[in-house]
């Protein structure tokens, strides 16, 4: 069974760090490209960095966040620094199949980002 368990999120005054992870089970974790998602109060989902063969980030984050991965443990990071309050969201990792969609979802981890 494949599941994705995120973990460190919280509520964090502006400027500050947070690293957020994913924990992966249940498939080869270093075959598939992974990505972190977001999605802010009332909003839409919103895609936010992308890991496989390289990595990719959103305008708004990039150059504050950065994605990595352990194969071993099978888990997914995202270093987030300089946090603004429009960061806050709830923020789910996701498994890239391979065909333009993600297949598995993890349960979400909020991130709050205030004075």
């Amino acid at each position: 069974e494949v599941q994705l368990v995120e973990s460190g999120g919280g509520l964090v005054q502006p400027g500050g760090s947070l690293r957020l992870s994913c924990a992966a089970s249940g498939f080869t974790f270093s075959s598939y490209a992974m990505s972190w998602v977001r999605q802010a109060p009332g909003k839409g989902l919103e895609w936010v960095s992308s890991i496989g063969g390289s990595t990719s980030y959103a305008d708004s984050v990039k150059g504050r966040f950065t994605i990595s991965r352990d194969n071993a443990p099978s888990t997914l990071y995202l270093q987030m620094n300089s946090l603004k309050p429009e960061d806050t969201a709830v923020y789910y990792c996701a498994r890239y199949n391979g065909y333009g969609s993600y297949d598995y979802w993890g349960q979400g981890t909020q991130v709050t980002v205030s004075s």
